[in-house]
């Protein structure tokens, strides 16, 4: 079925990774399906680069939940483009002011929540209420947006997608070795997250001495970025571990680092669903993560990683080291994790998902009543 829907989006992200990747997917195959899109973006994001063709872009200062400015200028491309539907996709400010330009310019607005930290309830009330739809990633962001006070029927889930084609490709050994400054027979464990605390590190870095222990010629892959880096480095000069842990930055060629990793590590204290656990699965890589937020929705223990408590770094040490001491079993894990992928989490499924909602919207099922419940 063939749309004509101009959407304008929202998104605040500067680095093409987690939500702005899931906005791209998002309008490229919207396009295919015959939407417009308009994109809001900050000067200089990575997105503003790659949006697909015929986007309309306006990258444009963003400076946080401080900058009224944003909101000026919000309302001034809205009543410019004329949109049928804003869709916000990340908070920074974008869902306090996507909201007031919306409002201002009478135009339908749905908000994506992403996170599942939970918020004080009269402030998520008072702002979800002027959005037509809140569109959860995760049942467990769901269920907080619900412990919020947000009506159910205001709510919808469309997860997260992951292009699995992408990542279903071979390791290749040699440029992995190279690229890293590896020995052939290093294992490497992974982690692809922020640097900031509620995604876990320390407890990575906590239980590195003991899997070192067991297998000496583990070594750890750091990649991203974040303002805990030369903390992480500290703890692991303390911990003596320096010379086997890489602080590899963000890449772009994850499809071809992660089915070199050995096991991937996710010991989140809040985690909306994690994409890069998506890619990883994606990559046929077992995983070990936290009971937090949407990660249960990816990680199924025992069929394609474990999932272990908040905090327990025991846990995370011996989980890992059963992986790497189970090459059997950590191929079943992996084969598991990209069926699980492929048949729930593919990018048509969250498109078709998000046109659902517009659809919803626009067509008046939504009424001016229920908008403001």
């Amino acid at each position: 079925m063939i749309e004509d829907i101009h959407i304008l989006h929202i998104e605040t992200g500067r680095h093409l990774y987690g939500g702005a990747l899931q906005v791209f997917y998002l309008m490229r195959g919207l396009a295919q399906n015959g939407c417009r899109n308009t994109l809001v973006c900050p000067s200089g994001s990575d997105i503003a680069k790659a949006a697909p063709p015929g986007a309309q872009i306006f990258a444009v200062p963003a400076r946080g939940e401080l900058d009224a400015l944003f909101m000026l200028r919000l309302r001034r491309i809205i009543s410019r483009t004329q949109p049928d539907l804003v869709h916000v996709h990340s908070r920074r400010g974008a869902d306090i002011w996507g909201t007031a330009a919306a409002w201002c310019t009478r135009t339908p607005a749905i908000i994506t929540r992403r996170v599942d930290n939970p918020e004080n309830p009269y402030i998520a009330r008072l702002k979800y209420r002027i959005y037509s739809r809140v569109v959860a990633i995760s049942e467990g962001i769901r269920r907080v947006l619900l412990a919020e006070g947000i009506p159910a029927k205001k709510i919808v889930c469309v997860p997260s997608a992951v292009d699995a084609q992408r990542f279903a490709v071979n390791c290749t050994r040699e440029w992995f070795v190279r690229e890293f400054g590896l020995k052939p027979t290093d294992r490497v464990i992974g982690m692809i997250a922020q640097f900031i605390p509620r995604k876990g590190h320390r407890l990575l870095i906590g239980a590195a001495p003991g899997i070192l222990e067991r297998f000496p010629e583990a070594r750890f892959l750091l990649f991203g970025k974040g303002p805990l880096e030369e903390d992480l480095r500290r703890l692991c000069a303390r911990n003596r571990i320096s010379d086997r842990v890489i602080f590899a930055g963000f890449r772009n060629d994850l499809e071809r680092i992660l089915p070199c990793l050995d096991v991937v590590v996710h010991p989140a204290y809040l985690e909306g669903l994690g994409v890069s656990l998506l890619q990883a699965a994606a990559a046929g890589v077992p995983i070990v993560a936290t009971r937090a937020g949407g990660i249960p929705e990816i990680v199924e223990n025992g069929a394609n990683g474990y999932l272990i408590d908040r905090g327990d770094i025991h846990a995370i040490m011996s989980r890992v080291t059963d992986l790497l001491s189970d090459p059997v079993k950590s191929k079943h894990f992996g084969t598991n994790g990209r069926m699980m992928v492929q048949s729930r989490f593919s990018i048509g499924a969250m498109v078709k998902g998000n046109l659902g909602v517009y659809r919803k919207v626009l067509s008046g099922q939504v009424s001016a009543r229920q908008i403001g419940s």
